[in-house]
């Protein structure tokens, strides 16, 4: 069984409650790969998965510990949690280059995939920042400098480009709005988009040197992704498609 690692999809929320002249917080722990999650493993594979507060310091470093697993997924961690490690953020001390390691992981031959959310690509005010990283020269999209959201309130549908490519197999032509995505710039000298949504890429592919990468740039959980597309027999198969292919299943 083919083993892959998501990281990401999670966060802590603190809220204040003001209610007349008094004030209350509340905490909350959140997690929202479980649809992602669920799918890949309906599709036969092994899922491990770290919240994005365990990877500040338990994120594979190195190629070796990359190369245990067939596919690396990152949704909605931004860089600054691979590189501003324990080790060297609260030691000042040297430490391996996690998003050198993605690179050449996927260089020699492992699959990646980047999904869209706040803190994907370059995120919410820019500070995703995976265009100033090493992973950025895997991807098959150029990134913006800046805040790559885009909001659409009104919901915006997926336009399928390249219907016979295997990630799309078994896919509708119409799929389910979505309320937002990260804006990237296509480049027929780095991938191939295979779907946009308004005028810009939603699924792109890859190749790189021995390995693959993919980009989903809208998101796999809320608030971007509708219940109508979570709970819909396509998003099992799309994430069943996207793995297949950066795995070299199909």
């Amino acid at each position: 069984m083919k083993k892959i690692f998501i990281c990401g999809e999670s966060y802590v929320g603190y809220t204040v409650h003001v209610k007349g002249a008094d004030s209350m917080c509340t905490t909350g722990y959140f997690e929202n790969v479980g649809w992602l999650r669920k799918a890949l493993e309906k599709a036969g594979y092994e899922v491990t998965y770290m919240p994005s507060h365990e990877a500040l310091s338990s994120f594979p470093d190195t190629v070796e510990k990359l190369g245990e697993y067939s596919a690396v997924i990152l949704s909605d961690v931004g860089a600054n949690t691979l590189m501003m490690t324990t080790r060297s953020f609260r030691s000042s001390l040297p430490a391996p280059d996690r998003c050198r390691a993605i690179r050449e992981y996927v260089e020699n031959g492992g699959g990646f995939i980047m999904v869209g959310g706040f803190m994907s690509f370059t995120g919410i005010e820019g500070k995703a920042r995976y265009g100033v990283t090493p992973v950025a020269d895997i991807l098959p999209v150029r990134l913006l400098p800046y805040d790559d959201r885009v909001e659409v309130s009104s919901g915006a549908y997926p336009h399928i480009l390249r219907p016979e490519h295997p990630v799309l197999k078994n896919m509708p032509d119409r799929w389910s709005y979505f309320i937002g995505y990260n804006k990237t710039i296509a480049d027929d000298s780095l991938g191939t988009v295979l779907a946009t949504i308004g005028s810009d890429p939603l699924i792109a592919v890859r190749e790189v040197g021995k390995g693959r990468s993919a980009v989903f740039t809208s998101d796999c959980a809320p608030h971007w992704a509708p219940e109508a597309f979570l709970n819909s027999p396509e998003y099992d198969t799309l994430w069943k498609n996207l793995a297949d292919w950066v795995t070299r299943t199909v």
